[in-house]
């Protein structure tokens, strides 16, 4: 496995001079997702959690809805140039019945750690595409809870802590109870790791969940969790007026600003109870 930070050689400045110091950074490396042996995505992450990364991945795209759809995920021909395994491609093998993406489909799955997935085709994609719409969960969480869930996500960043350079996500039940938290450089890394996780674990879908987002509720962000069944999405900062649609199109509750003891709730409001 890749190695999640890396050392190195930083003069720092400070008011009082400059000193050479060694600093912790946050490891980023591409991944090769493959489908059936044939390239379908290449994504900028942090190395670990691959396999959920994977199967996130996956469904968030709508090309699998459970964990039967896949009978394998190994590592494959990533080797660098003193012939080690750098386990930067992927193989999923698909179940029987799962349709495989097509020929020259992977151009629209090209990511970085910084843009999520481009060439999204439109608000109507989404909502006709998803096994597992939220509209109809009947969660209600309490405004304490939500304002309590950046600590609790900003807890669990134990890479975040050596090296200040990483997004996080975390899934939480509706009392505020962490289910699994994960960090990559990129945001929509992170939650594809998070919804792999539940997915592999059988919580998909993800009904009654809160998903807790370390920094902006993007349209891609509001998307995946969409596509897993999230009715609840949390995050520190703002979100896009293309998230806050999708939210309202495909009933979730989008929450943003989550600071202290604020927070601005920009669609399904009626799932947040207290603050009166």
């Amino acid at each position: 496995m890749g190695r999640v930070t890396g050392r190195r050689s930083v003069t720092r400045v400070t008011p009082t001079g400059r000193t050479s110091t060694i600093d912790s950074l946050a490891a980023e490396e591409p991944m090769e997702l493959r489908v059936g042996g044939r390239s379908l995505a290449v994504t900028m992450r942090t190395p670990g959690a691959d396999v959920e990364l994977a199967h996130g991945f996956l469904l968030s795209e709508g090309v699998i809805t459970k964990v039967d759809d896949v009978v394998t995920a190994r590592y494959c021909d990533g080797v660098d140039d003193e012939g080690r395994n750098t386990y930067n491609v992927l193989d999923v093998a698909l179940a029987d019945g799962v349709p495989v993406p097509g020929p020259g489909v992977e151009r629209n799955f090209y990511t970085t750690s910084s843009c999520g997935v481009c060439g999204k085709a439109s608000l109507d994609a989404v909502r006709t595409r998803t096994a597992f719409p939220p509209a109809g969960d009947p969660v209600r969480v309490d405004v304490a809870t939500l304002l309590a869930l950046p600590d609790r996500l900003r807890e669990a960043q134990r890479i975040f802590d050596a090296t200040g350079g990483l997004h996080a996500a975390g899934l939480f039940t509706a009392d505020g109870e962490l289910l699994v938290a994960r960090e990559d450089v990129g945001r929509h890394n992170a939650v594809d790791k998070v919804l792999g996780w539940a997915l592999l674990n059988g919580l998909v879908p993800a009904a009654g969940s809160v998903l807790m987002l370390s920094g902006r509720a993007s349209f891609e962000l509001v998307q995946k969790a969409a596509m897993a069944g999230v009715p609840v999405v949390a995050a520190i900062s703002a979100p896009s007026t293309l998230a806050v649609e999708l939210a309202e199109d495909s009933g979730i509750t989008l929450v943003g600003f989550v600071r202290g003891d604020h927070m601005t709730v920009y669609a399904g409001a009626e799932r947040v109870s207290g603050g009166e």
